[in-house]
Order: structure tokens, then sequence, then C-alpha cells
């Protein structure tokens, strides 16, 4: 026999409550205080100092600043890709949702290719994942887009391959693939094989979805002031 136990919730009280801040803006501010705080901003060009921090805010780590590398006129071209309406491309769909709507300063397009019916057959043909599989279908929108991949290594693997092949190029790569298996073998073939196209990525293992998002939101705050 099984015997059900009925569980009291006691309302807190303001004596009861942890004393922690609730304050939306007020958290806003802080948080930003003590990135400007921690965070080593002595390698980062002047422009690129607003989406450090906001790197540094999405992951409360100040030391990824360090493996952060921005080729030349990343930040002003992203910037411009977005101001003049360029799409958004991702691997994933945590990207899309981590993007903010309102801060696209032309109505940006955000385009995830995940679920597309025919990527199941694309990565079964070449035995590769899925997100890799979604790249193959970007063409359409490839040519000046902000390219933002913020979860599969094979997916940054993947696009580099198609640039290479002659597929349209983006006006920016957004390349912070995660994981123990080719993030950090991603991202150094991105360093070394952009081929001239403007790029921002993280040194290592280390990345994720929040931080992609991060950046395009950063890009697109400015783009849209």
């Amino acid at each position: 026999m099984t015997t059900t136990m009925a569980t009291t919730i006691r309302p807190m009280t303001p004596e009861s409550r942890f004393d922690y801040l609730r304050d939306p803006e007020a958290i806003y501010a802080q948080s930003f205080a003590i990135a400007r705080a921690e965070a080593d901003l002595g390698g980062i060009a002047d422009d690129a100092a607003d989406l450090a921090l906001r790197l540094v805010h999405a992951c409360g780590r100040p030391e990824v600043v360090a493996d952060l590398v921005i080729s030349p006129d990343a930040v002003t071209t992203g910037r411009a890709a977005l101001a003049t309406g360029a799409a958004i491309l991702t691997d994933v769909e945590m990207v899309v949702h981590g993007i903010i709507r309102r801060r696209l300063p032309a109505a940006n397009r955000v385009v995830c290719r995940l679920s597309d019916p025919r990527v199941p057959d694309i990565a079964a043909r070449h035995g590769t994942t899925r997100s890799a599989a979604s790249v193959d279908l970007w063409d359409d929108d490839l040519a000046g887009a902000v390219v933002a991949i913020g979860n599969a290594p094979t997916a940054l693997f993947r696009l580099l391959e198609r640039l290479a092949d002659g597929a349209p190029r983006p006006a920016l790569i957004v390349g912070f693939p995660v994981g123990l298996v080719g993030a950090a073998e991603s991202k150094q073939a991105l360093i070394d094989h952009a081929d001239g196209i403007p790029y921002l990525t993280l040194r290592g293992r280390a990345g994720g979805s929040a931080l992609a998002a991060a950046a395009v939101n950063a890009l697109a705050a400015a783009a849209g002031s």
C-alpha cells in the first residue's frame, strides 16, 4: 500500500527570504560593472570592448577574454551587415532563441535549417551530423550573411569546406562551437582558413549557444544605435 503525504508549501515572508538582489536593472548594471572590473581588455580593440564584455556577462567568466580572437574589421563588418538587413544563419535553435529580435536593426531574418526535412538524408549520405548537413542548405542566404555557430564543431568544419569549394561568402563568421571533440580544432581551422572573411571566435573547447547569441546581440545593439 502506497501512502501519499501531502506537502504544505508555506508562503515566504519578508523575514524568511534569502538576501539577494532582485531588481533587474540593478542586476544588469552590477553584472557589467563586475565584468568591466575583472576582465582584462588590454588586448581587445576599442570597437570590440562592448562585445567582449557581453560575452563575459553571458558565461560569467572574465578569463574568456584572453581566448578571444577577433579578426581585423570583424566588428565593423558585422555591424554594417546587420544594419543593411543581412540574414543571420545558425546551426541550432538554441542560438535562434537567444537572439533578441527587438535589437535587430533591420528586422533581420534568423535562419536555422536543422529541422528541414532534407537534413536527415544529407547527414546519412555523408555520414555526418545533422548540424553539418544543414549547412549544405544555406547557399540561398549565405552571401553577405552573419553566420553564428554556437554548438556543433562539424557545422563550422563543413562551412569552411563549402567556402573552400566556392560557396557564397558570408560577411562575418561567429564561431563558438563547444565540446570535447572537434571544438578547439574547428575554431583553429577558422583562424587558419577564413580566407579573408572576418570572424570572431574563442580558442579552446569552451563556447556554446549563449555566447554565439550574445555576440550577435552585441553587434545588433551597436548596429542599431
